[in-house]
C-alpha cells in the first residue's frame, strides 16, 4: 500500500470515527414514554373528601378554576387550614400525610395518587423524609379565597 492510500484509509477511518461518535442518538433515546395508544385513566372520581364527608354544592357567581404546584420540603407541616372551595391534589412526587383537626385522623397520599381535599374543615399536610410536590385544582369563584389559615 502506497503511502498516499495509506493516508487515505486513515484519514477516512477517522472521519468516519468522528460521524460515528457524534450521533447522540441510542435505542435508549428513541423510546417513547407513551405507548402506542391513546390512553385514559381515572385517577380520582368522588362525591367526598378523604375523610368521607360529603361535598355540597359549589359556590354560585363566576366559575374560576385554579391549578397550583405546590412544594413542601422534607419534615415540614403546613399551617393549618380550611378550603371554602372544593379541590383535589395529584401527588407528582414524594409523600404527604393529611391530618384533620378535629380529631388528628390522618392519612398518607403517596406518588401518583390524587386525594379529594377537605372543605370548610381545619386540616394540614406533613411531610416525611421525603418531601412532596403536589399538583392543585381548585373550583371556585374570583371572590372567594384558595385557602383560610385556621387558629
Amino acid at each position: 500500500m502506497t503511502q498516499k492510500n495509506l493516508l487515505r484509509t486513515a484519514l477516512l477511518a477517522v472521519l468516519s470515527s468522528l460521524v460515528l461518535s457524534c450521533d447522540n442518538s441510542s435505542s435508549e433515546d428513541q423510546k417513547s414514554e407513551y405507548s402506542d395508544k391513546i390512553e385514559s385513566a381515572t385517577l380520582l372520581k368522588t362525591t367526598k373528601s378523604w375523610d368521607g364527608t360529603l361535598y355540597t354544592s359549589y359556590p354560585t357567581g363566576q366559575p374560576e378554576i385554579s391549578v397550583l404546584k405546590i412544594s413542601v420540603p422534607p419534615n415540614k407541616a403546613l399551617d393549618w387550614h380550611k378550603h371554602p372551595v372544593i379541590n383535589a391534589a395529584y401527588v407528582e412526587k414524594g409523600e404527604i400525610q393529611v391530618e384533620r383537626k378535629e380529631d388528628g385522623k390522618t392519612q398518607w397520599i403517596r406518588q401518583g395518587q390524587a386525594v379529594p381535599e377537605m372543605v370548610n374543615i381545619a386540616h394540614r399536610g406533613k411531610t416525611g423524609e421525603k418531601g412532596a410536590t403536589l399538583i392543585v385544582f381548585y373550583s371556585g369563584t374570583p371572590d372567594l379565597p384558595l385557602s383560610e389559615p385556621v387558629h
